[in-house]
């Protein structure tokens, strides 16, 4: 019954999308991804594995689909759905434009909610502190406080207590400037909750908020924080929650970040030390007979701690690092290395469990009244500092001391020499590989999972992306697997230009090259967008051409010389008057710009995007590939650029009556064996080779 119920939902939202937009063409790919994820997350390929991962191209109208799709399958079965991004600019959209629509297009009510990290937040005591009120104001300057500053803090405090302001930094009418925002962001250590105080506090108050809504926006690393925290503590419960991850091909590189750990060697022993001296201040502040036990536990593992680490700071040379940084090989440690993780393992976590355990116990206290508010709270505030540093310090050793695994990647290690403190160097983790992680912590426990992005692909094939993720390919497991072409006529309307060239990228001569031709391939009096490999090349070519474009009228506009919004409002005026704009990206251009129509119709890509593997943890991956009889080349490096390829070329056609044409600089792509297999993955335009 309640299949036909939800199907019901669906056909009458799409009925009412019809007569809602003006000019709307049925799409049949945008009606069977909705009919595919309905199918999937009700049960009918598989009973308990209700899982879809769809490549969905540009001009599908996906973010709708899963929409009308996901939410109605929630709402009838009484689940939530948490739907995550990779960019703002995407949460923007779905809390703008696209959930106002399907809300008012579905005949069920639901409610929304964006879900934010702490740091968007401020803490009303900081806040009121700031601005005066109980007179500390100047403590927290680091100079003196300009009038205007101290005015806007004051008009925030004003807003904040007659409730005409949520706390939330992107919700106040001006940009607040980051160095005012410092003074009052909410952070782990000073808010807490258990403080009557902070109940009421921004943070908390969305927080709660949360737990009422039927459909909560996060990003990845929202996601993933609440993962590691076991779940259902920031966001719904897995067992509750249906999960949509748009932009799912970042979601890998994301976890990985998260289940990473670094600390420094003389720093983590320079606040350890503050720490042994405040150690009785703390203790004094809980029942004496309670926390004797931790206390002394605290001490005797911080008092080994600080020698132990200042030690093992001699122990390296710094002329055996390349460029700063010394990887173990393998992941494998020294033996002596090995018997000292696991000796400072115990420690920290001795430490780390009693230094929590005196914060519990002075918090008790609060709440039997027995201990003032005013004097718990700056103490709380400093344990909490402590306590996030001793559960990092714990992490990493644990880390550390992980012996050598039998199955799997290893984890990669490695040392970096400190910019912050000389003769000190950071210890630093990471998995290699993330995949199982995710299968535990949300694959098998959530109700269900949409994954759904333009690029899932690397080479026609789904399978590069499942080993990052962790998701079965077998067919028994019963993951739904879909790649949907774009709607686009890209035969007609847009070219694929692959010119002659003197040079491949890998030449010396080859950015002085670029300087050469790149001003014959600029189309006058229109849109242009040129994206480099690498920043350092981009500028050269800026450099060298900037006084001769200013010569012909031409604008050019490049990343990072001023911001993106501020780049963009530049060039659609520029368009609109008929002027020739240029605008020289890298990476990040390549991704998340949304140019239509007239705003692009040139786009110029210098170089395949090949990464580099230059940090350690790329560099161990590489190394494991290779130890297992792999290639590195062709199972990580290609596919990523296949990937990145398939996103830059995504920047031309936005909208089906879009066109235009695509250059690639790079001859590799026609040359090389693995060249066919990158132009075969681009989308159908019409190509044309010069020889």
């Amino acid at each position: 019954m309640t299949a036909s119920k939800i199907q019901n939902a669906v056909r009458t939202s799409y009925q009412n999308l019809q007569s809602q937009l003006d000019n709307f063409v049925p799409r049949r790919a945008q009606n069977y991804l909705v009919a595919e994820i309905v199918k999937t997350l009700c049960g009918e390929y598989h009973k308990s594995t209700r899982m879809i991962v769809a490549e969905a191209g540009t001009g599908i109208g996906k973010s709708l689909s899963y929409l009308m799709a996901a939410i109605p399958v929630a709402l009838f079965s009484n689940r939530k759905v948490v739907i995550s991004t990779a960019t703002v600019a995407l949460q923007e959209q779905l809390v703008n434009k696209d959930l106002p629509l399907y809300r008012r297009i579905t005949d069920r009510e639901f409610s929304f909610i964006l879900a934010k990290g702490r740091q968007r937040y401020c803490c009303a005591e900081k806040l009121a502190s700031a601005s005066g009120v109980d007179g500390g104001q100047l403590a927290m300057f680091e100079q003196k406080p300009k009038k205007k500053d101290i005015e806007q803090l004051e008009l925030m405090y004003k807003k904040l207590a007659q409730n005409k302001w949520d706390g939330d930094r992107d919700s106040w009418p001006k940009p607040i400037k980051d160095e005012i925002w410092q003074l009052i962001v909410s952070d782990k250590h000073s808010c807490n909750s258990s403080m009557p105080a902070h109940r009421d506090c921004p943070f908390q108050k969305a927080r709660s908020e949360l737990d009422k809504a039927d459909v909560v926006i996060a990003n990845h690393s929202l996601v993933m924080a609440d993962a590691d925290l076991g779940g259902g503590v920031i966001l719904p419960e897995p067992e509750n929650t249906i999960y949509v991850f748009d932009e799912a091909h970042h979601l890998p590189h994301v976890a990985r970040d998260h289940s990473s750990a670094a600390a420094s060697l003389k720093g983590a022993a320079s606040w350890l030390e503050r720490l042994n001296q405040s150690v009785t201040k703390f203790a004094g502040m809980a029942d004496e007979k309670r926390v004797s036990r931790f206390r002394n536990e605290l001490q005797d593992s911080v008092q080994q701690l600080i020698p132990s680490l200042s030690q093992l700071a001699t122990r390296f040379d710094p002329a055996h690092f390349e460029e700063n940084i010394y990887r173990f090989e393998n992941g494998e440690l020294p033996s002596w290395l090995e018997e000292e993780a696991k000796e400072l393992k115990k420690l920290s976590q001795k430490g780390a469990q009693a230094v929590a355990k005196i914060a519990d116990l002075i918090s008790e206290r609060v709440k039997d009244g027995e201990l003032s508010n005013r004097l718990a709270e700056p103490a709380l505030a400093e344990l909490g500092f402590y306590i996030q540093r001793m559960d990092n310090l714990a992490q990493v050793w644990h880390l550390m001391a992980e012996p050598t695994r039998e199955k799997g990647a290893p984890l990669a290690r490695w040392l970096e020499v400190s910019k912050e403190r000389e003769g000190d160097f950071v210890v630093n983790v990471s998995p290699l590989e993330v995949g199982w992680q995710l299968d535990q912590q949300l694959w098998s426990r959530c109700v269900g999972a949409v994954l759904v992005s333009a690029t899932m692909r690397a080479l026609n094939s789904f399978s590069f992306f499942c080993r990052q993720a962790g998701i079965s390919e077998k067919a028994e497991d019963g993951v739904r697997y879909l790649a949907l072409a774009s709607p686009f006529d890209y035969q007609n309307q847009a070219e694929l230009f692959v010119p002659k060239m003197k040079y491949e990228p890998q030449a010396p001569q080859y950015t002085d090259y670029l300087i050469d031709i790149l001003p014959n391939l600029i189309e006058e009096n229109k849109a242009n967008l040129v994206l480099f490999s690498s920043y350092w090349q981009m500028n050269q070519v800026s450099e060298a051409l900037s006084t001769y474009f200013l010569k012909r009228g031409w604008a050019l506009q490049v990343q990072g010389q001023e911001s993106r919004s501020e780049i963009l409002k530049k060039h659609k005026t520029l368009v609109q008057c008929q002027k020739t704009s240029v605008l020289f990206g890298t990476g990040s251009f390549s991704e998340g710009l949304d140019l239509p129509g007239e705003l692009l119709e040139n786009l110029i890509i210098t170089k395949i995007p090949f990464a580099v593997p230059t940090s350690p943890v790329e560099q161990a991956h590489a190394e494991y590939i290779e130890n297992r009889g792999g290639n590195p080349f062709m199972q990580i490096t290609v596919p990523e650029a296949s990937k990145k390829m398939i996103q830059s070329v995504g920047r031309l056609l936005r909208k089906e009556r879009d066109s235009g044409r695509v250059m690639i600089l790079d001859r590799r792509i026609v040359t090389k064996r693995y060249g066919k297999a990158l132009l075969d993955s681009l989308p159908p335009f019409k190509r044309v080779i010069e020889y």
